[in-house]
């Protein structure tokens, strides 16, 4: 029986390592997420210039991501899937766009896919955003305005 006991104690131990290490390699998986229209190979293909309208898209499509506001009426269904690593920013991963153009009769002229070609990317320049004019120290800022108070000066009130 006194045999016995440690071997409980390092059956536990070695369960209870299985299971930290479970976890720690679970937590260091990335996570996918899909944003907007899912894409559906089959019903995009099904739609056709000259046979389909607007109706026929919605039914067939769902209801469009975006939908033009000027200019010839067109709709957008966009879909991304992004990938996120633990502790990091999401990367687009894959972007399409499908455009559905309409005529003024409502009837699809033509469509257009798109994809990761035209994703722009924008890298914001450090914390601080750049503007014109003077560049004001501490001191400036906080005794700035001493003296300026009812003369009429820029700054005062």
């Amino acid at each position: 029986m006194g045999l016995n006991v440690p071997n409980r104690l390092s059956a536990g131990k070695l369960v209870a390592g299985a299971a930290f290490a479970a976890l720690a390699l679970a937590g260091c998986s990335s996570i996918t997420n899909h944003r907007g229209y899912i894409n559906d190979e089959v019903l995009i293909s099904s739609v056709q210039p000259g046979l389909d309208n607007q109706q026929s898209v919605r039914g067939t499509l769902g209801q469009p991501t975006l939908v033009s506001q000027f200019g010839d009426p067109v709709w957008y269904y966009i879909s991304s899937r992004t990938q996120q690593a633990p502790f990091s920013q999401p990367e687009i991963d894959e972007h399409t766009v499908l455009a559905v153009y309409f005529d003024e009769a409502g009837n699809v002229v033509s469509t257009n896919r798109s994809g990761m070609e035209q994703v722009a990317q924008i890298d914001p320049d450090g914390a601080e955003t750049p503007t014109l004019g003077r560049e004001r120290g501490f001191l400036e800022d906080l005794f700035g305005n001493i003296g300026t108070v009812g003369t009429g000066a820029p700054g005062a009130p």
